[in-house]
């Protein structure tokens, strides 16, 4: 029987590099004034360089997911460490908006597609029993989560006491510490001297039996609603509430308060997976989101209003992930997990970029966030209702097909 990494190891070294990755990549929306005011760009020129961010997290990560199946994760979250360093010190020095889209969106997305869910929950899935599987991924997310909390703080203080810049180009240093996180993920079997490693399906096999499976294309359709709804809230809330007349301070505590929620809602959702329907837990999660957003617009705005829209939105933001990220596990099997959970989260990315340049497009034709906002509720009420008819059985399988 193939040794295991103990689960205490790989959650404390994966937790921490999701606190890295996705706590930077969650205080972005804190340089949209910064930059764009030093640069004198637009803000939709900013808001195109994260769109194309998200785009190619997406693309690159169905190919770190591939890598990370075939090679284990090691590999692929030190190459993606390196990439992060080079792409926040190249957003920092970008003189031209083609050069900032070049670093702020192809890099930082190869970078992000190394070093975020996809790969880490690759390692969940293959060291980790299926009895404990979407409880430890939302263990994981949970603690990730706080990386959000911490990390939103830090990058406002680091803004306010070194400038934008010099704030980049230290961030960039913490990302060379996901090299060394990244030993304690190395698994057994995916060493250079190890033989093949034998599966039922190839690649090509794997990816047909997804595709052709009508719950693979819903949970895809659903996760595209998420992207569209947290990388627009998280990009272009704090500017939201800017142009309103609150305080920066409010929007860095918003932000903050969504990754404090983040740690409860994603452990929940994990833990709640393990027990109820995830196509349920799925469901109320877009269908509160879409509550969530119209009451915040309802509502008269105020710091309390918006702390309590952070809250709320803290607990739905990144619960998605564990169970649908389990359900693919439960469908599918382990073997391609982070290669389709790649797809799946390239669907997220589509829908990240839509949300993110179409609230820079949108706002500067029209000088308001309103149909953006409108087209979130819609399209949580949509992802609700696609993610009910889900079937999380394992997917019945005949004779080996042919390579």
């Amino acid at each position: 029987m193939q040794q295991r990494l103990s689960m205490a190891q790989v959650l404390a070294c994966g937790a921490a590099v999701v606190t890295l990755s996705m706590g930077i990549r969650h205080g972005f929306g804190l340089w949209l004034q910064p930059i764009t005011q030093a640069q004198g760009w637009s803000r939709e020129t900013f808001a195109f360089a994260i769109a194309i961010q998200n785009l190619a997290w997406g693309c690159f990560g169905i190919f770190a997911g591939m890598a990370a199946d075939r090679f284990g994760a090691f590999r692929v979250l030190v190459t993606g460490g390196v990439l992060y360093a080079l792409g926040l010190a190249g957003m920092a020095l970008s003189p031209t908006p083609q050069l900032f889209a070049l670093t702020a969106g192809v890099l930082l997305g190869a970078a992000q597609a190394g070093t975020t869910y996809a790969v880490i929950y690759g390692v969940i899935g293959r060291q980790v029993d299926a009895n404990r599987r979407s409880w430890a991924m939302g263990m994981a997310a949970a603690a990730g989560s706080f990386g959000q909390f911490l990390m939103v703080p830090v990058e406002g203080f680091l803004i306010a006491g070194f400038g934008w810049q010099h704030a980049l180009l230290i961030l960039a240093v913490f990302a060379l510490l996901i090299g060394p996180l990244a030993y304690g993920l190395r698994e057994p079997g995916f060493h250079a001297s190890a033989p093949h490693r034998h599966r039922e399906q190839t690649i090509g096999q794997a990816l047909r039996e997804a595709f052709r499976y009508p719950s693979f294309q819903l949970l895809m359709a659903g996760y595209f609603v998420c992207g569209f709804q947290v990388v627009f809230i998280g990009v272009h809330m704090p500017s939201y509430l800017r142009d309103k007349g609150l305080s920066p301070q409010v929007a860095s505590y918003a932000l903050a308060l969504i990754g404090l929620f983040n740690i409860f809602g994603t452990y929940l959702a994990g833990t709640l997976g393990q027990k109820l329907a995830k196509r349920k837990i799925l469901a109320t999660i877009y269908l509160g989101r879409a509550l969530a957003i119209a009451l915040f617009l309802w509502a008269p705005l105020t710091p309390a209003s918006v702390y309590v829209f952070a809250s709320v939105m803290g607990l739905l933001w990144l619960s998605t992930v564990p169970p649908t990220n389990a359900t693919v596990a439960q469908i599918f099997g382990v073997a391609h997990l982070s290669m389709l959970g790649g797809f799946v989260f390239f669907s997220h990315q589509i829908g990240s970029f839509l949300g993110v340049w179409l609230g820079g497009l949108l706002y500067d034709r029209t000088g308001s966030y309103d149909i953006v906002w409108y087209l979130a509720i819609a399209l949580g009420i949509f992802a609700a209702l696609v993610n009910l008819p889900v079937r999380e059985a394992p997917i019945p399988r005949g004779a080996p097909q042919p390579a």
